[in-house]
């Protein structure tokens, strides 16, 4: 028989309500949960860009999308248009896509190279359904059908964050999940596990619990104040540490199906489109800037009427050695920090809760489960730490300091390995765990420069004029497909 676990979470906002709200809808039977929030401790979220997997979660609660987006502002985001990032004046987009159709089991980039080694010079950009459908502002729901090239397209959202953590409340607490005001104080532990037993709170109240949620944000206040969970740095690769974040009116004109990432003299600047208004930040090493200078600069950048006064956040790119230890389980912030170039904290903490739950204590916790709920952690982490890192080792930029130190900066040996396989032959490096997968590696590569020496040597054997008909073929078929479709805008007023 299944033993009800009592869980606790400490702290709201996205971590927190995500987690209630999947705990409660997906395993009723097998735990209860009791959520401690503090109005008095702010919420550092202003991700309001997000990756194709949020539809599965949204999907798995049973929420209706249409109902969600309208809740929360949301437009549609088919992927990151990256620009000055290899060089000053280039521009790509990391789709959420394939690019092309393979052809004999040689994937497209590496037909494509051949076929651009012997004189054809377009690039591989216009062989993707999302990014033609991006640079048109348009958008359509991807076909179901996988002989189409329109089932090649995936689609996230961009939302307004400050609605996402008290819509997922609303859903929760209409399920079950209890919460509670207040402050954490103190924290008691098991003389002799170590286990944490209960929280008390300012007023007195004391809140015992089975397993607690450590969603404290950058406090860490279970996994790392109570257990004393290290933190292992990562800045020395990644060295962007603060944010100045700040609303605008959104301009006249249409509603860019896309978020856009501007490489910046110490960082880069995000700029995500919603419906009611314009998200605008930017991320910079304090390093090679001042918090006045960063919002001097990005005041001077927005395209709108400013609506609030810039909010400096401050942080530090790294992670928990463990995010799973004893009885405590840190998700978010409390878990580790990867600047949002690629939209990936609310992934990071999704991953973790849908991995919480497939490995959730059936009666005790089992120390292989939580050994298995680290490793995947860790797997997400790394991987995504080194795609972060090509980002801003792949350039030729040399026009400031912080652009010069991150090109010739030492990288992971793992991201040094996966460069070096591209380089050579085109290849990407696969695995089946772990986020970004060879069409987003292929993006920035390419979009950054990197064009390998050679190609998959299947690609020869091809018919030269047999192949680059079938190029022509598949770019004029996206095009036209593409151009038959409703503007963004007209969609999301459906």
């Amino acid at each position: 028989m299944v033993q009800t676990q009592r869980v606790v979470i400490v702290g709201g906002g996205t971590a927190g309500w995500m987690a209630a709200a999947a705990l409660v809808k997906l395993l009723p039977q097998a735990c209860t949960v009791h959520l401690i929030e503090s109005a008095e401790i702010g919420i550092v979220g202003v991700g309001e860009a997000t990756l194709p997997h949020l539809r599965a979660f949204v999907t798995s609660l049973g929420i209706d999308e249409a109902e969600f987006m309208a809740a929360t502002h949301a437009t549609y985001k088919l992927g990151i248009d990256f620009r000055d990032f290899g060089r000053i004046g280039d521009r790509y987009l990391h789709p959420f896509g394939e690019f092309g159709r393979a052809l004999n089991g040689v994937p497209f980039h590496q037909l494509r190279r051949r076929m651009q080694a012997e004189g054809r010079s377009e690039d591989i950009f216009g062989y993707s359904v999302a990014n033609v459908m991006a640079a048109n502002n348009r958008f359509q729901p991807p076909a179901t059908d996988r002989r189409s090239m329109l089932s090649s397209v995936n689609y996230a959202y961009q939302f307004d964050a400050t609605l996402f953590g008290p819509y997922l409340r609303d859903f929760a607490e209409a399920r079950g999940a209890r919460r509670t005001e207040g402050k954490v104080v103190t924290v008691d532990q098991h003389p002799e596990t170590g286990d944490v037993t209960a929280v008390t709170l300012e007023n007195g109240d004391r809140i015992e619990g089975d397993l607690f949620i450590d969603c404290s944000g950058f406090r860490s206040l279970l996994l790392g104040g109570t257990l004393e969970e290290q933190w292992e740095d990562w800045s020395h690769w990644l060295p962007c540490d603060r944010a100045v974040a700040m609303p605008c009116a959104s301009p006249e004109g249409p509603i860019e199906p896309y978020t856009r990432a501007s490489a910046m003299p110490a960082g880069w600047r995000w700029r995500i489109p919603l419906r009611h208004r314009i998200g605008n930040g930017y991320v910079y090493s304090s390093a090679h800037l001042s918090d006045d200078d960063a919002a001097d600069a990005l005041v001077n950048a927005i395209e709108g009427e400013s609506l609030a006064d810039p909010r400096i956040l401050r942080f530090r790119a790294g992670r928990r050695r463990h995010s799973w230890v004893k009885n405590v389980v840190a998700i978010g912030l409390a878990s580790g920090f990867l600047e949002p170039l690629e939209s990936t904290s609310i992934y990071l903490v999704q991953g973790a809760i849908t991995t919480l739950i497939e490995l959730f204590p059936i009666r005790t916790i089992d120390p292989a489960d939580r050994a298995e709920f680290n490793r995947v952690v860790d797997v997400e982490y790394d991987r995504i730490r080194d795609f972060l890192i090509l980002h801003y080792h792949a350039t030729t930029r040399d026009d400031s300091e912080f652009w010069n130190h991150v090109r010739t900066m030492t990288v992971p040996d793992s991201l040094h390995e996966k460069i070096d396989l591209f380089r050579r032959g085109g290849r990407i490096a696969k695995y089946s765990e772990g986020l970004f997968f060879e069409p987003s590696w292929v993006a920035v590569y390419l979009g950054q420069g990197i064009v390998p020496e050679g190609w998959d040597q299947r690609a020869d054997a091809i018919d030269r004029q047999g192949l680059g008909q079938a190029m022509d073929q598949l770019r004029a078929q996206i095009a036209a497909e593409v151009g038959k479709m409703p503007d963004h805008a007209a969609w999301l007023a459906r």
